[in-house]
């Protein structure tokens, strides 16, 4: 037999705080979208300018899209049979995905003390 009644203590607490976390983690998403949108722009290579100027960050609540706004894009991030990869989107993810969990958890820890 299993004991879940730490589970359910722990989804009890997470119900309480689900209103006082959603903004903390919105305002999180809004400020990892900007850094990767920024870190992504200052990494993409420059020809014309055109990829490095149309990167994006589009906040919807606890979801967010970076992307670039030119139709050529994806070759340089990936490559081509002709053209060598130059990734500049999929780095800029990697180095914040471990501030994104660290300040998801900072957030938490406001709302819930003792977990």
């Amino acid at each position: 037999m299993f004991d879940f009644s730490d589970a359910k203590d722990f989804g009890r607490k997470l119900n309480r705080a689900a209103p006082k976390l959603q903004p903390l983690a919105q305002k999180v998403v809004a400020k990892v979208a900007a850094d990767v949108a920024t870190q992504a722009a200052q990494s993409a290579p420059v020809d014309t300018g055109a990829l490095r100027s149309s990167i994006t960050a589009d906040v919807a609540g606890l979801s967010a899209t970076v992307r670039p706004g030119v139709n050529y894009a994806h070759y340089v991030e990936l490559g081509t049979s002709r053209m060598a990869a130059q990734p500049y989107l999929f780095p800029a993810l990697d180095r914040n995905a471990q501030s994104f969990t660290t300040a998801l958890a900072a957030a938490a820890k406001k709302v819930m003390p003792g977990g």
